[in-house]
């Protein structure tokens, strides 16, 4: 997948909005206009933090079903992708959680959202919603049967569970491009904030052989600089957020820093990489 024709840049900051509770979730407060207004809040802050993408998925939500999501969370889901699109001309992915991979894929072919997340594409997984299997082969049917180009990001070793077998990261990563067909994938830590390995990212990159490979939690102000050397995008909330948690808005300041941050660390790389060929060719 070439990043830079989806993205405009060959590595990609990408910015989550969680939605507040949606209807039929357990923590739903009722008031739709609410998750509206915060929604398009957090879209214009990170477009004006100059994030390159932004992923919309139903956060707070929590529990999770596992798979399938009430229908009222798809439609609700759908208008508010549209509202954040009617504002922002970022590229813009879903993430319907915990794993409803074909919702978001009906989602993103109808509004015309690029691509989406999916925790558990391939493979088997213990999580707190239960065993979660991998069902790439009915995700990548009902793509084609929609005609949609939809990009797939897949979570490999997603956070917030364990494999049920013994499968090291190498084998992960390319069963997932190889087998489940995944346009980029995704290495995180082992929860919501929790930083990626800058070895797990190494080990990725090179069993990804030229796929794109994402940091998909714990990027922060602090460590991104480290954590971009291994990687060719970031997928970011946390850190953007007022006082740096999770419940609180996001703050446009803490994205503008994150932003500069990321672009300093991957023109250290280059550059980096730049001295190495030109050693290479003396």
């Amino acid at each position: 997948m070439d990043l830079y024709q989806l993205f405009k840049t060959r590595t990609p900051i990408i910015g989550v909005v969680h939605l507040l509770p949606l209807p039929t979730s357990p923590r739903w407060g009722g008031s739709l206009k609410a998750v509206v207004d915060r929604a398009e809040q957090e879209a214009t802050a990170l477009a004006s933090g100059g994030v390159d993408g932004i992923i919309v998925e139903n956060f707070f939500d929590a529990p999770f079903p596992k798979n399938q999501v009430d229908p009222a969370v798809v439609s609700a889901m759908t208008m508010l992708v549209q509202r954040i699109q009617n504002m922002v001309t970022l590229p813009v992915g879903i993430n319907v959680l915990r794993n409803d991979a074909r919702s978001a894929m009906a989602i993103a072919s109808c509004v015309r959202a690029q691509f989406i997340r999916v925790n558990v594409l391939t493979g088997v997984m213990a999580t707190d919603q239960g065993i979660i299997e991998g069902e790439a082969y009915q995700l990548l049917r009902y793509r084609r049967e929609l005609g949609s180009d939809v990009k797939i990001f897949a979570d490999v070793l997603v956070k917030h569970a364990r494999p049920l077998s013994a499968v090291n990261l190498t084998t992960a990563v390319q069963d997932t491009i190889e087998r489940g067909l995944a346009d980029a994938v995704i290495i995180s830590g082992w929860a919501t904030g929790h930083p990626t390995s800058p070895e797990d990212l190494e080990l990725a990159s090179s069993a990804a052989s030229g796929t794109p490979v994402f940091i998909g939690s714990g990027a922060s102000l602090e460590n991104i600089a480290t954590l971009i050397q291994a990687a060719d995008g970031v997928i970011v909330s946390s850190a953007l957020k007022r006082h740096g948690r999770r419940e609180q808005p996001i703050d446009p300041n803490r994205v503008s820093q994150f932003v500069e941050a990321a672009r300093k660390g991957w023109n250290s790389k280059g550059e980096t990489k730049s001295i190495s060929e030109l050693k290479l060719h003396s």
